[in-house]
C-alpha cells in the first residue's frame, strides 16, 4: 500500500528534473528574504560565525558575536588572549572549549599559510581546524565561490519530501542535489529550503495547504 501510494505520488508530480526549476522559482518568490541569518561584516567574521553556529541557533550566535567582533578583529587577536578568556567570550554558544580550540587553530593556520586571509576554495577551507565540509560549503557560498550545496537538517528533510533524494547521508544527499540543481543556484538553493522548512514545511506539522509547492511535492497532503 505504502509503495503504491509513493509511486502514484511521484507520477502525479512528474520527474524531478522537470520540477527543480519551478521549485526554485516558486521558493524564491515566496521567500525573497532567504539569506544566511548570521550577521558578519568581513570574511573572518563569517568564518567565525559559522564555526560558532554548530549545535546552537543563529540567533544565539549573533548575540555572542555582537560583542565578540568588537574585541576580536584580526586572527592575531584570537591568539593574543589566554584560551580561558576566549572560552568565556564564546561560552553561550555551547561546546565552548572545543570551539575555542578550533578557533585558535584556525587563526594560527590562517596566519601561517594564508597571510591571515580566509581562503575561498573548499579544499583549503576543510584544512582549517573545526571546518568540515558543511561549514566550508557555507563559507565558500557566502564568499561567492559555491563549490557544493550545504546540507543541513532542513535541506535533508525537504529534499527527501520533494523526492529529490532518497539518501540519508549528507554527502550522498549533496551529490544527488549537485546533479539536479543548476550550478548558478547552488548557493541560494539551501537558503530557500531552510527558510521554507522554518516557515511552511515544518518537520512534525507541514502546512501543505499553504505550500506553494503542493502540486510539485510527492509528499504533499494537499493537492
Amino acid at each position: 500500500m505504502a509503495r503504491s501510494y509513493v509511486a502514484e505520488a511521484r507520477r502525479r508530480v512528474g520527474p524531478k528534473k522537470a520540477r527543480i526549476r519551478p521549485v526554485i522559482e516558486r521558493l524564491a518568490a515566496a521567500h525573497p528574504d532567504a539569506t544566511i541569518a548570521l550577521r558578519f561584516a568581513s570574511d573572518l567574521e563569517l568564518l567565525v560565525s559559522v564555526l560558532l553556529s554548530a549545535q546552537t541557533t543563529d540567533v544565539n550566535v549573533n548575540q555572542v558575536t555582537e560583542r565578540l567582533f568588537v574585541k576580536y578583529r584580526r586572527p592575531e587577536d584570537y591568539l593574543a588572549v589566554p584560551p580561558e578568556e576566549l572560552e568565556r567570550d564564546i561560552y553561550r554558544t555551547g561546546f565552548f572549549r572545543q570551539k575555542a580550540k578550533a578557533l585558535r587553530g584556525t587563526m594560527r593556520l590562517l596566519l601561517e599559510e594564508f597571510d591571515g586571509e580566509v581562503p575561498s576554495r573548499l579544499e583549503q577551507l576543510v584544512r582549517l581546524p573545526g571546518v568540515a565540509r558543511k561549514t566550508a560549503n557555507v563559507v565558500a557560498a557566502e564568499l561567492g565561490e559555491a563549490q557544493g550545496i550545504v546540507v543541513d537538517t532542513h535541506v535533508r528533510r525537504l529534499s527527501q519530501r520533494l523526492g529529490f533524494t532518497r539518501q540519508e547521508d549528507p554527502v550522498k544527499i549533496e551529490r544527488d542535489l549537485q546533479r539536479l540543481v543548476p550550478r548558478p543556484d547552488w548557493a541560494r538553493f539551501p537558503h530557500l529550503l531552510i527558510w521554507h522548512g522554518r516557515r511552511v514545511c515544518i518537520a512534525r506539522a507541514p502546512r501543505c495547504e499553504e505550500c506553494v509547492l503542493a502540486d510539485l511535492c510527492p509528499a504533499s497532503r494537499h493537492v
